[in-house]
């Protein structure tokens, strides 16, 4: 049974940094996509940055792109998500999320999630 959990939100002020942790355990292989995706009050769930756990290769969307690292330690079985320069338009619940069938970067397609973390960024 697969199990994501995701720790290491929190309030920062903008310009502040955070990391991201994502536990999983169960079910995840080599072409594997996993993803991070966050959700504002009364905004759809959106895509934020994806890593194969067989290898490096990265996506992010275009708002992070420069700005948050995705990356993953898989003898830990743990994905992380570096977020600097932080912005308040980055405020959000913040989930981890598994995706067994390729490269994605719908929602939908990913048929695990973990509960999420909330980040909230003050100006």
């Amino acid at each position: 049974q697969v199990q994501l959990v995701e720790s290491g939100g929190g309030l920062v002020q903008a310009g502040d940094s955070l990391r991201l942790s994502c536990a999983v355990s169960g079910g995840v292989y080599s072409s594997s996509m996993m993803g991070w995706f966050r959700q504002a009050p009364g905004q759809e769930r959106e895509f934020v940055a994806a890593i194969w756990w067989g290898d490096p290769r990265t996506y992010y969307a275009d708002s992070v792109k420069g700005r948050f690292t995705i990356s993953r330690d898989r003898g830990k079985n743990t994905m992380y998500l570096q977020m600097n320069n932080l912005k308040p338009a980055d405020t959000a619940v913040y989930y981890c999320a598994l995706n067994r069938r390729g490269y994605s970067t719908v929602p939908n397609d990913y048929a695990y999630w973990g509960q999420g973390t909330q980040v909230t960024v003050s100006s």
